[in-house]
């Protein structure tokens, strides 16, 4: 086991009691895992797979069964483990009285950030993740989007080395999730570790520098993104020009290698970022047309 690493999991079990006769489920069976510092690691898997489980054992919210959990170096669930960690879970409660500020104050001191730095933290936190402007209004005030972002920002006004995040993105809008994608990215360049548990595939792939996929407490693949997605046995070329003949030539030649073309198709762009772009370059016409006409 690497110390160095930011989590360290080796031969991680926990069993539930269920029903009138204790039956044993296993909600995590055998676990090995390791997050190298500065990533943002996906930890991915269908519900009941045992990601929120190996969570609150990280957290030290549950005890495992039997194994071994690391954040740091330290044990997990002690008190060095928790001062490394800040936590955004996937349907956070915040009082909706306070306003954005105060909310993240109060997370600050009770994180035990000292009331000289009081100030600083909370506005450093509030412009990591955009929302100082709107730090004075209630967060009952706050639509969805800015919900998690503040979230996000409790998560990072003490600090912490390691950031973990439950489905931050579910329930906003496409324009939401990217904002709150580049935050995650501004964590990773701050020297931050992140790992994000989300079933938007597609901005996991786009986000995540390493990958591990749970499913009933096992784990079925870890690795780099690229690495994992990366379909060895076949190669893609892109072509300009394209046309009939240079097809049955290309043909011809791949079968005289013992090569077959599977098949042509143009490049595609997700359906995320296509969006995200168009949205975006409206918005900057429609701001110019404005400057423009004044």
């Amino acid at each position: 086991m690497n110390d160095g690493a930011a989590i360290s999991i080796k031969g991680l079990i926990k069993d539930f009691r269920t029903g009138m006769r204790g039956v044993k489920l296993r909600a995590v069976d055998t676990l090995d895992l390791e997050v190298p510092e500065n990533c943002i690691y996906g930890l991915l898997g269908p519900n009941g797979s045992g990601k929120s489980t190996t969570l609150k054992i990280l957290l030290g919210l549950v005890r495992p069964t039997a194994g071994e959990c690391r954040v740091f170096g330290h044990p997990a669930g002690s008190a060095r483990a928790r001062a490394e960690i800040g936590f955004l879970p996937e349907a956070p409660y915040f009082y909706r009285h306070l306003s954005g500020r105060e909310l993240v104050c109060f997370y600050a001191r009770m994180a035990g950030v000292a009331e000289r730095n009081l100030p600083e933290r909370v506005e450093e936190a509030l412009g990591l993740v955009n929302m100082t402007e709107a730090a004075a209004r209630r967060v009952g005030t706050y639509s969805k989007g800015m919900l998690q972002r503040i979230g996000l920002a409790q998560a990072m006004v003490h600090d912490p080395r390691l950031v973990i995040l439950d489905e931050p993105t579910a329930g906003v809008d496409p324009l939401g999730a990217a904002a709150i994608g580049e935050i995650l990215l501004a964590m990773k360049r701050r020297g931050k570790t992140v790992v994000l548990c989300s079933h938007l595939l597609g901005q996991v792939e786009e986000l995540c520098d390493r990958v591990a996929i749970l499913d009933r407490g096992r784990l079925l693949l870890e690795g780099a993104v690229a690495e994992v997605l990366a379909r060895r046995e076949q190669q893609v070329l892109t072509v300009e020009g394209w046309t009939s003949a240079a097809e049955t030539a290309v043909v011809s030649v791949l079968g005289e290698h013992g090569a077959r073309l599977v098949g042509c198709a143009h490049p595609r762009v997700s359906l995320e970022k296509l969006f995200v772009e168009r949205v975006t370059a409206a918005g900057a016409a429609q701001r110019e047309e404005a400057g423009d006409g004044r």
